[in-house]
């Protein structure tokens, strides 16, 4: 409805004072605008104290409901943006990142484009692009789930103590396919292929391909490589019984159960998706260059088109 009243979730790292004073901002803009700023109420309370105007800003739950929620614009690096990606989970509002910090994958304007943003957001310039998450389940022993969560960029078996080795089997589409002691093994999405993954000796994935990395850590096996199945196979990890330590799952590095020998993570792909706004066409190779500083010195530019000869 055109006269509705528009609530635009604002979340920020509240400890960083360039984040504070690009979260007022946000805020004026969106209320010059007409809009309604919502913050989350961990936010709204941290930025009490610098920002003192931020109390009387409603919360989101308790104020509003999510599902009013428009859109959320996130001030911060990709931890933050992962954060609000969790805030927002069970909404339809898609996330706006605006990057306050280093690297920012996920991440559609930096700092410096942030008045544009913010206006183009106020216009509903922007186009929604989803991306494929996981679905993530603990079972025990006896094949009972006892914990579910999603995961955006990476769910994670890792050995929960320094000292001791994993022993874990991976399993595709209900086949074992090899078994192995190893630090852990990372299952990554094509959006997390730049983060844990990518660090771990996994392959970089276009967001455009739909498809699941599976990568070990520090394997100690003769294969253990990584690999890149279908977007819709079922991934297994089993901690095995023999196990001499226990595990640990984490999902975008904050969310974790403890995984007890003989514990089996299931990921597979979420029926649910996250929603990120974009407000620039998709160029992936470029953010690659820009973000991870890549040389391309020498370059003569693409290709000239060779005229059709009948």
């Amino acid at each position: 409805m055109s006269g509705a009243q528009r609530h635009i979730l604002v979340v920020a790292h509240a400890w960083r004072e360039d984040t504070v004073e690009a979260a007022q901002r946000v805020i004026s803009a969106l209320q010059a605008a007409g809009a309604v700023p919502v913050l989350p109420p961990e936010d709204r309370d941290a930025l009490a104290e610098s920002l003192p105007e931020s109390a009387e800003l409603p919360a989101l739950g308790s104020d509003v409901d999510l599902a009013d929620i428009e859109l959320a614009i996130v001030l911060g690096g990709d931890g933050t943006i992962l954060r609000a990606a969790e805030l927002v989970r069970d909404g339809t509002a898609p996330v706006l990142g605006i990057n306050m910090g280093h690297v920012g994958f996920l991440a559609e304007s930096e700092r410096d484009d942030m008045d544009e943003a913010v206006a183009r957001v106020i216009a509903r310039d922007y186009r929604v692009e989803e991306r494929l998450a996981l679905a993530v389940r603990v079972k025990d022993a006896a094949g009972c789930v006892i914990y579910e969560t999603w995961a955006l960029n990476e769910a994670t078996v890792e050995k929960a103590s320094r000292e001791r080795m994993l022993e874990v089997v991976i399993e595709i589409d209900g086949r074992p396919l090899s078994s192995f002691g190893c630090d852990g093994v990372v299952v990554s999405t094509p959006t997390g292929s730049t983060a844990y993954n990518f660090s771990a000796g996994g392959p970089v994935i276009w967001p455009t391909v739909e498809a699941i990395a599976v990568v070990p850590l520090s394997a100690h096996a003769l294969f253990a490589k990584p690999l890149v199945v279908g977007p819709e196979a079922a991934v297994a990890i089993e901690v095995l019984a023999r196990t001499a330590g226990t595990g640990i799952l984490w999902c975008d590095g904050r969310r974790s159960h403890d995984l007890p020998p003989g514990a089996r993570v299931v990921v597979g792909r979420s029926t649910t998706p996250v929603r990120l706004a974009r407000l620039h066409p998709p160029a992936f190779t470029e953010r690659l260059v820009q973000k991870f500083h890549l040389p391309v010195a020498g370059w003569r530019g693409p290709d000239t088109p060779r005229p059709v000869v009948p």
